[in-house]
Protein backbone atom coordinates (compact mmCIF):
# COMPACT_ATOMS: atom_id res chain seq x y z
CA UNK A 1 0.00 0.00 0.00
CA UNK A 2 2.56 1.90 0.94
CA UNK A 3 4.38 1.58 -2.49
CA UNK A 4 1.28 2.11 -4.17
CA UNK A 5 1.35 6.04 -3.15
CA UNK A 6 4.98 7.15 -3.61
CA UNK A 7 4.52 5.39 -6.91
CA UNK A 8 1.17 7.57 -7.66
CA UNK A 9 2.98 10.40 -6.27
CA UNK A 10 6.19 10.05 -8.71
CA UNK A 11 3.37 9.64 -11.14
CA UNK A 12 2.01 12.86 -10.41
CA UNK A 13 5.15 14.63 -11.04
CA UNK A 14 5.47 13.04 -14.34
CA UNK A 15 5.06 16.53 -16.28
CA UNK A 16 6.60 18.38 -14.36
CA UNK A 17 10.04 16.34 -14.53
CA UNK A 18 9.08 16.60 -18.44
CA UNK A 19 9.83 20.32 -17.91
CA UNK A 20 12.61 19.53 -15.80
CA UNK A 21 14.20 17.52 -18.65
CA UNK A 22 13.51 20.59 -21.00
CA UNK A 23 15.82 23.03 -18.77
CA UNK A 24 18.44 20.63 -18.31
CA UNK A 25 18.67 19.74 -22.17
CA UNK A 26 20.13 23.50 -23.16
CA UNK A 27 21.19 22.19 -26.67
CA UNK A 28 19.68 25.23 -29.13
CA UNK A 29 18.82 27.67 -26.49
CA UNK A 30 20.56 31.23 -25.50
CA UNK A 31 21.35 30.47 -21.75
CA UNK A 32 20.19 34.18 -21.40
CA UNK A 33 17.08 33.87 -23.53
CA UNK A 34 14.06 35.40 -21.90
CA UNK A 35 12.22 32.33 -22.94
CA UNK A 36 14.61 30.33 -20.67
CA UNK A 37 14.31 32.60 -17.54
CA UNK A 38 10.45 32.89 -17.84
CA UNK A 39 10.49 28.71 -18.13
CA UNK A 40 12.62 28.15 -15.23
CA UNK A 41 10.51 30.39 -13.22
CA UNK A 42 7.60 28.42 -14.11
CA UNK A 43 9.28 25.39 -13.30
CA UNK A 44 10.25 26.15 -10.07
CA UNK A 45 6.91 27.33 -8.85
CA UNK A 46 5.74 24.48 -10.32
CA UNK A 47 7.78 22.68 -8.24
CA UNK A 48 6.40 24.72 -4.95
CA UNK A 49 2.79 23.92 -5.69
CA UNK A 50 3.18 20.64 -6.39
CA UNK A 51 5.31 19.43 -3.12
CA UNK A 52 5.28 22.14 -0.82
CA UNK A 53 1.42 23.75 -0.95
CA UNK A 54 -0.53 20.80 -0.25
CA UNK A 55 -0.54 19.27 3.01
CA UNK A 56 0.12 15.83 1.51
CA UNK A 57 2.63 16.74 -1.10
CA UNK A 58 4.37 14.74 -3.02
CA UNK A 59 8.56 15.02 -2.69
CA UNK A 60 10.23 15.93 -5.74
CA UNK A 61 12.20 13.07 -7.95
CA UNK A 62 16.20 13.13 -7.97
CA UNK A 63 16.06 14.67 -11.43
CA UNK A 64 14.25 17.54 -10.42
CA UNK A 65 16.13 18.50 -7.47
CA UNK A 66 19.02 18.33 -10.03
CA UNK A 67 17.13 20.96 -12.17
CA UNK A 68 16.88 23.13 -8.93
CA UNK A 69 20.17 22.68 -7.93
CA UNK A 70 21.59 23.52 -11.61
CA UNK A 71 19.38 26.67 -11.37
CA UNK A 72 21.20 27.84 -8.48
CA UNK A 73 24.92 27.20 -9.66
CA UNK A 74 24.51 28.69 -13.22
CA UNK A 75 21.67 31.37 -13.63
CA UNK A 76 22.70 34.46 -13.40
CA UNK A 77 19.07 36.35 -12.66
CA UNK A 78 18.86 37.43 -9.24
CA UNK A 79 15.51 35.79 -9.14
CA UNK A 80 16.29 32.87 -10.28
CA UNK A 81 19.15 32.69 -7.92
CA UNK A 82 17.00 33.47 -5.04
CA UNK A 83 14.42 31.33 -5.99
CA UNK A 84 15.78 28.18 -6.30
CA UNK A 85 18.24 28.79 -3.03
CA UNK A 86 14.96 29.56 -0.79
CA UNK A 87 13.29 26.33 -2.79
CA UNK A 88 16.26 24.03 -1.77
CA UNK A 89 15.88 24.73 1.36
CA UNK A 90 12.55 24.60 1.62
CA UNK A 91 12.43 21.65 0.30
CA UNK A 92 14.91 19.94 2.50
CA UNK A 93 13.21 21.20 5.52
CA UNK A 94 10.15 19.23 4.52
CA UNK A 95 11.77 15.87 3.40
CA UNK A 96 14.73 15.57 5.05
CA UNK A 97 17.50 13.40 4.31
CA UNK A 98 17.94 11.91 7.78
CA UNK A 99 15.60 10.61 10.15
CA UNK A 100 16.91 11.23 13.54
CA UNK A 101 16.76 7.82 15.86
CA UNK A 102 13.50 6.61 17.68
CA UNK A 103 11.48 9.34 16.10
CA UNK A 104 7.76 8.55 15.68
CA UNK A 105 6.80 8.47 11.69
CA UNK A 106 7.39 12.07 10.85
CA UNK A 107 5.17 13.02 7.89
CA UNK A 108 8.21 14.87 6.16
CA UNK A 109 10.24 11.94 5.63
CA UNK A 110 10.03 9.04 2.93
CA UNK A 111 9.84 6.72 3.42
CA UNK A 112 7.96 6.89 6.32
CA UNK A 113 9.54 4.19 8.50
CA UNK A 114 11.11 4.38 12.13
CA UNK A 115 14.65 4.01 11.64
CA UNK A 116 16.87 2.53 14.57
CA UNK A 117 19.47 4.71 14.27
CA UNK A 118 19.74 7.90 11.56
CA UNK A 119 20.09 6.91 8.28
CA UNK A 120 20.05 8.55 4.56
CA UNK A 121 16.27 8.35 3.34
CA UNK A 122 15.87 5.92 0.42
CA UNK A 123 16.61 7.16 -3.13
CA UNK A 124 17.55 10.61 -1.75
CA UNK A 125 19.03 13.24 -4.04
CA UNK A 126 22.47 14.47 -2.63
CA UNK A 127 24.39 17.69 -4.06
CA UNK A 128 27.23 16.06 -3.44
CA UNK A 129 28.85 13.68 -5.94
CA UNK A 130 31.27 11.19 -2.96
CA UNK A 131 32.50 7.88 -3.23
CA UNK A 132 33.70 7.88 -6.94
CA UNK A 133 36.87 8.82 -6.33
CA UNK A 134 37.91 5.75 -8.81
CA UNK A 135 35.06 6.31 -11.13
CA UNK A 136 35.74 9.65 -13.12
CA UNK A 137 33.21 8.33 -15.65
CA UNK A 138 30.61 8.07 -12.90
CA UNK A 139 31.31 11.12 -11.61
CA UNK A 140 31.75 13.18 -14.92
CA UNK A 141 27.57 11.50 -15.17
CA UNK A 142 26.55 12.80 -11.98
CA UNK A 143 24.16 15.85 -13.37
CA UNK A 144 24.79 19.10 -11.29
CA UNK A 145 26.17 17.60 -8.21
CA UNK A 146 29.76 19.30 -6.38
CA UNK A 147 32.39 16.93 -6.21
CA UNK A 148 34.79 17.66 -2.87
CA UNK A 149 37.68 19.19 -5.61
CA UNK A 150 34.69 21.39 -6.83
CA UNK A 151 33.76 22.42 -3.02
CA UNK A 152 36.69 23.59 -2.26
CA UNK A 153 37.31 25.79 -5.36
CA UNK A 154 34.19 27.44 -4.59
CA UNK A 155 35.60 28.61 -1.30
CA UNK A 156 38.73 29.67 -3.17
CA UNK A 157 36.88 31.67 -5.37
CA UNK A 158 34.79 33.54 -3.25
CA UNK A 159 38.27 34.33 -1.19
CA UNK A 160 39.61 35.46 -4.65
CA UNK A 161 36.23 38.15 -5.06
CA UNK A 162 36.31 39.14 -1.68
CA UNK A 163 39.97 39.95 -1.73
CA UNK A 164 39.37 41.75 -5.29
CA UNK A 165 37.31 44.41 -3.80
CA UNK A 166 36.03 45.33 -7.16
CA UNK A 167 33.10 48.33 -7.55
CA UNK A 168 31.49 45.89 -10.35
CA UNK A 169 28.63 44.25 -9.08
CA UNK A 170 27.82 40.81 -10.00
CA UNK A 171 25.32 38.33 -9.18
CA UNK A 172 28.24 35.81 -9.62
CA UNK A 173 29.33 36.78 -5.95
CA UNK A 174 25.62 36.20 -4.46
CA UNK A 175 25.51 32.78 -6.42
CA UNK A 176 28.44 31.08 -5.22
CA UNK A 177 27.44 32.69 -1.82
CA UNK A 178 24.28 31.12 -1.34
CA UNK A 179 25.71 27.77 -2.86
CA UNK A 180 27.98 27.54 -0.30
CA UNK A 181 25.07 28.12 2.25
CA UNK A 182 22.99 25.85 1.13
CA UNK A 183 25.83 23.23 0.85
CA UNK A 184 27.52 23.75 4.24
CA UNK A 185 23.35 23.43 5.96
CA UNK A 186 23.13 19.86 3.85
CA UNK A 187 26.48 18.81 5.37
CA UNK A 188 25.33 20.13 9.10
CA UNK A 189 21.72 18.85 8.68
CA UNK A 190 23.23 15.24 7.78
CA UNK A 191 25.93 15.61 10.35
CA UNK A 192 24.43 16.72 13.03
CA UNK A 193 22.10 13.85 14.55
CA UNK A 194 24.70 11.36 13.51
CA UNK A 195 27.33 12.84 15.27
CA UNK A 196 24.66 12.97 18.69
CA UNK A 197 23.58 9.25 17.67
CA UNK A 198 27.23 8.53 17.96
CA UNK A 199 27.88 9.78 21.22
CA UNK A 200 24.47 7.81 22.79
CA UNK A 201 25.45 4.45 20.86
CA UNK A 202 29.54 4.82 20.12
CA UNK A 203 28.40 3.50 16.77
CA UNK A 204 31.19 4.89 14.36
CA UNK A 205 29.55 3.48 11.04
CA UNK A 206 26.95 6.60 11.84
CA UNK A 207 29.98 9.14 11.16
CA UNK A 208 31.63 7.10 9.22
CA UNK A 209 28.96 7.33 6.22
CA UNK A 210 28.35 10.94 6.68
CA UNK A 211 28.56 13.11 3.64
CA UNK A 212 31.18 15.70 6.00
CA UNK A 213 33.57 12.44 6.62
CA UNK A 214 33.34 10.92 2.81
CA UNK A 215 34.00 14.47 1.67
CA UNK A 216 36.75 15.39 3.89
CA UNK A 217 38.22 11.44 3.08
CA UNK A 218 38.38 12.03 -0.48
CA UNK A 219 41.85 11.97 -2.74
CA UNK A 220 40.50 14.46 -4.82
CA UNK A 221 40.78 16.86 -1.63
CA UNK A 222 43.88 18.52 0.24
CA UNK A 223 42.86 18.72 3.38
CA UNK A 224 44.94 21.23 5.27
CA UNK A 225 44.39 23.19 2.27
CA UNK A 226 40.89 23.44 2.55
CA UNK A 227 41.30 24.30 6.41
CA UNK A 228 43.51 27.03 5.88
CA UNK A 229 41.24 28.63 3.08
CA UNK A 230 38.25 28.62 5.20
CA UNK A 231 40.02 30.23 7.73
CA UNK A 232 41.33 33.06 5.36
CA UNK A 233 37.91 33.78 3.98
CA UNK A 234 36.90 34.06 7.57
CA UNK A 235 39.23 36.33 8.41
CA UNK A 236 39.31 38.49 5.15
CA UNK A 237 35.50 38.77 5.38
CA UNK A 238 35.15 40.25 8.49
CA UNK A 239 38.30 42.82 7.51
CA UNK A 240 36.16 43.79 4.95
CA UNK A 241 33.38 44.31 6.72
CA UNK A 242 35.37 46.40 9.14
CA UNK A 243 37.18 48.67 6.33
CA UNK A 244 33.82 49.53 4.51
CA UNK A 245 32.63 52.77 4.10
CA UNK A 246 30.12 52.35 1.29
CA UNK A 247 26.75 53.72 2.09
CA UNK A 248 23.35 54.09 -0.29
CA UNK A 249 24.92 57.23 -1.76
CA UNK A 250 27.31 54.85 -4.20
CA UNK A 251 24.50 52.91 -5.65
CA UNK A 252 25.22 55.09 -8.87
CA UNK A 253 29.03 54.18 -8.97
CA UNK A 254 27.69 50.54 -8.28
CA UNK A 255 25.88 49.74 -11.64
CA UNK A 256 25.31 45.73 -12.58
CA UNK A 257 27.06 44.68 -15.68
CA UNK A 258 24.87 44.35 -18.31
CA UNK A 259 21.32 44.28 -17.98
CA UNK A 260 21.42 41.18 -14.60
CA UNK A 261 19.56 43.51 -12.62
CA UNK A 262 17.26 46.65 -12.70
CA UNK A 263 18.25 49.31 -9.90
CA UNK A 264 15.71 48.53 -7.65
CA UNK A 265 17.54 45.10 -7.52
CA UNK A 266 20.69 46.54 -7.35
CA UNK A 267 19.97 48.47 -4.46
CA UNK A 268 18.72 45.53 -2.98
CA UNK A 269 21.89 43.73 -3.92
CA UNK A 270 24.45 46.81 -2.66
CA UNK A 271 22.08 47.09 1.56
CA UNK A 272 22.17 43.04 1.29
CA UNK A 273 25.85 42.19 0.12
CA UNK A 274 27.62 43.00 3.45
CA UNK A 275 25.32 40.87 5.72
CA UNK A 276 25.42 38.08 3.10
CA UNK A 277 29.52 38.27 3.62
CA UNK A 278 28.98 37.94 7.25
CA UNK A 279 26.81 34.80 7.05
CA UNK A 280 28.98 33.72 4.38
CA UNK A 281 32.03 33.63 7.15
CA UNK A 282 29.05 32.25 9.55
CA UNK A 283 28.69 28.96 7.32
CA UNK A 284 32.39 28.35 7.31
CA UNK A 285 32.54 28.60 10.93
CA UNK A 286 29.58 26.38 11.13
CA UNK A 287 31.81 23.88 8.49
CA UNK A 288 34.97 24.52 10.87
CA UNK A 289 33.13 23.39 14.13
CA UNK A 290 31.72 20.29 12.05
CA UNK A 291 34.92 19.58 11.31
CA UNK A 292 36.83 19.56 15.21
CA UNK A 293 33.74 17.64 16.39
CA UNK A 294 34.27 15.13 13.88
CA UNK A 295 37.97 15.06 14.81
CA UNK A 296 37.26 14.86 18.56
CA UNK A 297 34.23 11.91 17.94
CA UNK A 298 36.66 10.01 15.88
CA UNK A 299 39.52 10.22 18.30
CA UNK A 300 36.63 8.84 20.49
CA UNK A 301 36.12 5.97 18.01
CA UNK A 302 40.04 5.58 17.75
CA UNK A 303 40.56 4.83 21.34
CA UNK A 304 37.63 2.58 21.37
CA UNK A 305 39.04 0.52 19.02
CA UNK A 306 36.33 1.20 16.13
CA UNK A 307 38.53 2.43 13.37
CA UNK A 308 40.47 0.74 11.15
CA UNK A 309 43.25 1.66 8.39
CA UNK A 310 40.62 2.40 5.72
CA UNK A 311 39.62 5.52 7.84
CA UNK A 312 42.87 7.06 7.27
CA UNK A 313 45.01 9.62 9.17
CA UNK A 314 44.10 13.29 9.35
CA UNK A 315 45.77 16.27 11.24
CA UNK A 316 43.12 17.32 13.27
CA UNK A 317 41.63 20.89 12.08
CA UNK A 318 41.77 22.62 15.17
CA UNK A 319 45.72 22.17 15.11
CA UNK A 320 45.76 23.72 11.18
CA UNK A 321 43.95 26.32 12.71
CA UNK A 322 46.31 27.03 15.43
CA UNK A 323 49.42 26.62 13.69
CA UNK A 324 47.99 29.03 10.92
CA UNK A 325 47.16 31.18 13.65
CA UNK A 326 50.88 31.44 14.67
CA UNK A 327 52.24 31.86 11.57
CA UNK A 328 49.64 35.20 10.86
CA UNK A 329 49.15 36.93 14.17
CA UNK A 330 47.01 39.44 11.86
CA UNK A 331 44.30 36.54 11.77
CA UNK A 332 44.09 36.31 15.67
CA UNK A 333 41.41 39.14 16.43
CA UNK A 334 39.16 38.61 13.20
CA UNK A 335 38.94 34.83 13.48
CA UNK A 336 38.24 35.14 16.99
CA UNK A 337 35.44 37.67 16.13
CA UNK A 338 33.33 35.26 14.20
CA UNK A 339 34.73 31.99 15.83
CA UNK A 340 32.57 32.79 19.11
CA UNK A 341 31.43 29.63 20.24
CA UNK A 342 32.80 30.00 23.91
CA UNK A 343 33.64 26.61 24.60
CA UNK A 344 35.85 26.01 21.39
CA UNK A 345 36.98 29.36 21.52
CA UNK A 346 38.74 28.76 25.25
CA UNK A 347 39.92 25.18 24.16
CA UNK A 348 41.69 26.68 21.06
CA UNK A 349 43.30 29.75 23.02
CA UNK A 350 44.80 27.19 25.98
CA UNK A 351 46.14 24.85 23.19
CA UNK A 352 47.67 28.20 21.66
CA UNK A 353 49.20 29.54 24.98
CA UNK A 354 50.02 25.33 25.89
CA UNK A 355 52.60 25.63 22.35
CA UNK A 356 54.18 29.04 24.41
CA UNK A 357 54.08 27.88 28.06
CA UNK A 358 57.43 27.55 29.61
CA UNK A 359 57.91 23.73 30.32
CA UNK A 360 60.68 23.00 33.05
CA UNK A 361 63.03 20.14 32.90
CA UNK A 362 63.23 19.44 36.37
CA UNK A 363 60.22 21.04 38.41
CA UNK A 364 59.93 21.14 42.23
CA UNK A 365 56.67 19.21 44.01
CA UNK A 366 55.47 23.12 44.86
CA UNK A 367 56.10 24.26 41.22
CA UNK A 368 53.76 21.21 40.10
CA UNK A 369 51.30 21.84 42.59
CA UNK A 370 51.19 25.59 41.43
CA UNK A 371 51.32 25.46 37.62
CA UNK A 372 49.30 23.47 35.11
CA UNK A 373 49.01 24.30 32.29
CA UNK A 374 46.40 21.79 31.23
CA UNK A 375 43.31 23.93 33.30
CA UNK A 376 42.95 27.89 32.50
CA UNK A 377 44.15 28.26 35.51
CA UNK A 378 47.04 26.74 35.15
CA UNK A 379 47.61 28.78 32.44
CA UNK A 380 46.63 32.46 33.89
CA UNK A 381 48.86 31.45 36.75
CA UNK A 382 52.05 31.02 34.08
CA UNK A 383 51.84 34.90 34.02
CA UNK A 384 52.53 34.63 37.89
CA UNK A 385 56.05 34.85 37.82
CA UNK A 386 58.43 37.60 35.59
CA UNK A 387 60.28 35.01 33.46
CA UNK A 388 57.58 32.99 32.74
CA UNK A 389 55.47 36.03 32.00
CA UNK A 390 59.19 37.64 29.96
CA UNK A 391 59.08 34.15 27.77
CA UNK A 392 54.98 34.14 26.78
CA UNK A 393 55.11 37.88 25.56
CA UNK A 394 58.68 36.99 23.74
CA UNK A 395 57.18 34.48 21.88
CA UNK A 396 53.70 35.30 21.07
CA UNK A 397 53.97 39.46 21.72
CA UNK A 398 52.27 41.39 23.86
CA UNK A 399 49.49 42.18 22.22
CA UNK A 400 48.13 38.86 21.29
CA UNK A 401 48.72 37.64 24.50
CA UNK A 402 46.40 40.65 25.97
CA UNK A 403 43.97 39.67 22.93
CA UNK A 404 44.03 35.99 23.87
CA UNK A 405 43.83 36.56 27.58
CA UNK A 406 40.69 38.86 27.07
CA UNK A 407 38.90 37.08 24.80
CA UNK A 408 39.61 33.38 26.75
CA UNK A 409 38.08 35.37 30.20
CA UNK A 410 34.88 36.35 27.83
CA UNK A 411 34.61 32.74 26.88
CA UNK A 412 35.05 31.52 30.21
CA UNK A 413 32.33 33.50 31.54
CA UNK A 414 30.17 32.85 28.61
CA UNK A 415 30.55 28.67 29.19
CA UNK A 416 30.29 29.02 32.99
CA UNK A 417 27.11 30.66 33.32
CA UNK A 418 25.24 28.55 30.40
CA UNK A 419 23.86 25.39 32.80
CA UNK A 420 23.42 23.39 29.62
CA UNK A 421 26.20 24.14 27.58
CA UNK A 422 26.55 20.82 25.41
CA UNK A 423 30.54 20.92 26.52
CA UNK A 424 29.51 20.78 30.18
CA UNK A 425 31.95 17.83 31.66
CA UNK A 426 34.59 18.67 29.05
CA UNK A 427 34.13 22.63 30.95
CA UNK A 428 34.73 21.12 33.95
CA UNK A 429 38.00 18.84 32.77
CA UNK A 430 39.45 22.44 31.85
CA UNK A 431 38.22 24.69 35.12
CA UNK A 432 38.79 22.04 37.78
CA UNK A 433 37.57 23.43 40.89
CA UNK A 434 38.86 26.38 39.86
CA UNK A 435 36.08 29.66 41.10
CA UNK A 436 35.36 32.34 39.36
CA UNK A 437 36.69 35.05 42.00
CA UNK A 438 39.90 33.14 41.55
CA UNK A 439 39.93 33.02 37.98
CA UNK A 440 38.80 37.44 37.78
CA UNK A 441 41.80 37.76 40.11
CA UNK A 442 44.30 35.66 38.03
CA UNK A 443 42.68 37.59 35.09
CA UNK A 444 43.95 40.68 36.72
CA UNK A 445 47.02 39.88 37.89
CA UNK A 446 48.06 38.51 34.30
CA UNK A 447 47.28 42.06 32.84
CA UNK A 448 49.40 43.35 35.55
CA UNK A 449 52.35 41.24 34.86
CA UNK A 450 52.21 41.79 31.30
CA UNK A 451 52.10 45.69 32.41
CA UNK A 452 55.39 45.02 34.34
CA UNK A 453 57.15 43.59 32.09
CA UNK A 454 57.54 47.30 29.87
CA UNK A 455 56.07 50.09 31.18
CA UNK A 456 55.39 51.67 27.67
CA UNK A 457 53.10 49.08 27.47
CA UNK A 458 49.43 50.24 27.30
CA UNK A 459 46.93 48.03 27.86
CA UNK A 460 44.61 47.16 24.89
CA UNK A 461 40.77 48.49 24.66
CA UNK A 462 39.85 44.83 24.61
CA UNK A 463 41.81 44.16 27.54
CA UNK A 464 40.96 47.03 29.34
CA UNK A 465 38.01 45.76 29.36
CA UNK A 466 38.31 42.43 30.52
CA UNK A 467 40.25 43.48 33.11
CA UNK A 468 37.46 45.64 34.34
CA UNK A 469 34.43 42.92 33.84
CA UNK A 470 36.90 40.86 36.19
CA UNK A 471 37.27 43.81 39.13
CA UNK A 472 32.92 44.43 38.83
CA UNK A 473 32.62 41.01 39.06
CA UNK A 474 35.14 40.82 42.37
CA UNK A 475 33.34 43.76 43.74
CA UNK A 476 29.92 42.39 43.74
CA UNK A 477 31.30 39.14 45.50
CA UNK A 478 33.10 40.51 48.48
Amino acid sequence: MEKRKRVRGRNNNGGIEENTMAILDTCGFNRDSHHRHDDSLVFLEAIRSASLLPHNGTPPTITMREAIFQILKEETSLELIMGSYQLLNELDKRFPRVCLPKMEKPESCLPPTILNEPGSVEEAWCPFSLGLDRDEEANKGSSGSIDPLGFHSLIQELGKMINQKSKALETKILRKMLLLHYLVGVLEADFVPRNNAFKEKMSWTLLRDSLLNMLLGSRKLIYKGLVKDCLSVICDVRSDLSDQSESTSDLDSLAPHSNEMSYNCTAAFVLALPELKRSTSIYLKKLLRMMMELDISRNVAHVQGLTNRADGVRTPAAEIILDELAYNSDMLSPFFQVFDDPWWKLKMIMQYFQKYTPKSSVRTRRLNSQVNDSTFEGILKCFSNSSSTKSIIKKVGTDVAQLLLGHAFLAYLSVSVESSAEHVHDFEEIVKGSCLTEICKLIIAAFTAIRKENKNTEILLFGREAVFTAATILSTKS
